[in-house]
């Protein structure tokens, strides 16, 4: 490693943890995506010349708002007074009252929230929040976001670019709106929480299998939630996060390889935040106004109950998918289900519910299912079929770890 490598590393770690805290709170201050963006990177730029001589400051998150914050109005001042004609002043005009004088009482421990209210306003389509959310408070590239969504990168840019300005020409506020106005945005907001959490748990595409920082910023912003609105379907997804984040270190190997759940070391569980997780489950349940998040998380407490997976209750999960079902029919839910019943009933049966969906069922495209296929096809003995299942979704796969894995399996069955 290079000496300026070495020199920037700290300033590397800080923008993938920290990143997006940042633009979250320069969002609120500047009141523009736009003005954000540039504030952020003008931001690390200057800690980049800075800190190597000076030293990482004790809070590197304020003084990465403070000068991105100041350095951009600074800049529009200028433009204002050099270019009189341009749109500067109508910029600084339209900040939030304050930005050019930062009050020291403000505080950045919810911004990212703050924004996720705005990317989710009712006014938005629920397309334009989802893809609006993943890419300005996750940081998600453009290209991530459009294979997620199964659309080309062009037209995921082109939503996100009406999304950002439907926000400015309506005056959208960043803000957490009031108790009344929280229900009517709460479905939204918990789907993208949701989505900002898998995203960190497995990643979509890349050389990690694991973005610890966005799954532990998903179940901030969950904890966030509840404080603000105790409603069961937000136990219930702060319960799922928990329950699925428990099982981090098992997931991988100290390498960086997949670890599949039946294969898991369970000792490497984390039983605090296992039992965390089933009280919040219990609570959702037993008010009797839970929906999918609660049952979701309830299959994860019975996994995270099981000493092995031949001592899990299958046949709990495989009704507990049943009644997910009908707050989520989606081909995803089938497919999990397959798995299930797989479990229950054997490999055989499991099958007959996967072909289905693979052939007409929507599945086609998504690499877990043919690697469901596939692994049933190991377990009945039929390599032939499996290599090809397991070649399929190989190709359609964008994530490293995941690709490895599915060659040591290959290689097992002679392919």
């Amino acid at each position: 490693m290079t000496k300026r490598e070495l020199d920037t590393a700290p300033i590397q770690e800080i923008y993938r943890r920290d990143g997006r805290r940042v633009f979250a709170t320069l969002v609120r201050l500047l009141g523009s995506f736009d003005l954000a963006e540039e504030a952020l990177q003008t931001a690390f730029v200057a800690a980049a010349e800075r800190w190597p001589q000076a030293g990482v400051p004790g809070n590197p998150v304020a003084w990465l708002v403070s000068a991105g914050r100041f350095r951009v109005i600074d800049q529009l001042r200028r433009q204002r007074r050099m270019t009189p004609w341009s749109d500067a002043a109508e910029q600084i005009d339209a900040m939030p009252d304050g930005a050019s004088a930062p009050d020291e009482r403000e505080t950045v421990e919810d911004d990212q929230l703050r924004l996720i209210f705005t990317c989710c306003h009712p006014s938005l389509s629920e397309e334009a929040c989802i893809a609006l959310t993943l890419r300005e408070v996750c940081g998600l590239s453009t290209e991530a976001i459009a294979r997620a969504c199964l659309i080309t990168p062009t037209t995921l840019a082109q939503r996100i670019v009406r999304a950002k300005a439907k926000i400015r020409d309506a005056g959208i506020p960043y803000e957490v709106p009031g108790t009344d106005e929280l229900p009517r945005r709460l479905a939204r907001v918990l789907r993208v929480i949701y989505l900002v959490f898998n995203e960190g748990y497995s990643a979509s595409q890349g050389e990690d299998l694991l973005r610890t920082a966005l799954s532990s910023e998903a179940i901030r912003l969950a904890r966030l939630l509840l404080e603000l609105l105790s409603e069961p379907e937000v136990q219930g997804l702060l319960a799922l996060l928990l329950l699925q984040d428990s099982r981090r270190t098992a997931r991988a190997t100290a390498e960086g390889e997949l670890v599949p759940l039946d294969e898991q070391d369970r000792a490497l569980w984390d039983r605090a935040t296992i039992a965390e997780g089933c009280a919040l489950v219990r609570q959702a349940l037993r008010s009797g106004r839970f929906g999918a998040y609660s049952l979701q998380a309830a299959i994860a407490a019975v996994h995270a109950e099981a000493s092995s997976p031949e001592a899990t209750d299958w046949a709990e999960i495989v009704g507990l998918y049943d009644a997910l079902l009908r707050f989520e029919p989606s081909p995803i839910v089938l497919l999990n289900r397959a798995v299930a019943v797989a479990m229950r009933d054997g490999p055989e049966a499991g099958l007959m519910l996967v072909e289905p969906l693979l052939e007409g069922g929507g599945l086609g495209r998504y690499h877990l299912a043919h690697a469901v296929k596939a692994d049933l096809l190991r377990r009945l003995e039929r390599p032939v079929e499996a290599r090809v299942a397991y070649l399929t979704a190989f190709e359609l796969t964008q994530q490293e770890p995941e690709r490895r894995f599915l060659v040591r399996r290959l290689r097992e069955i002679g392919g």
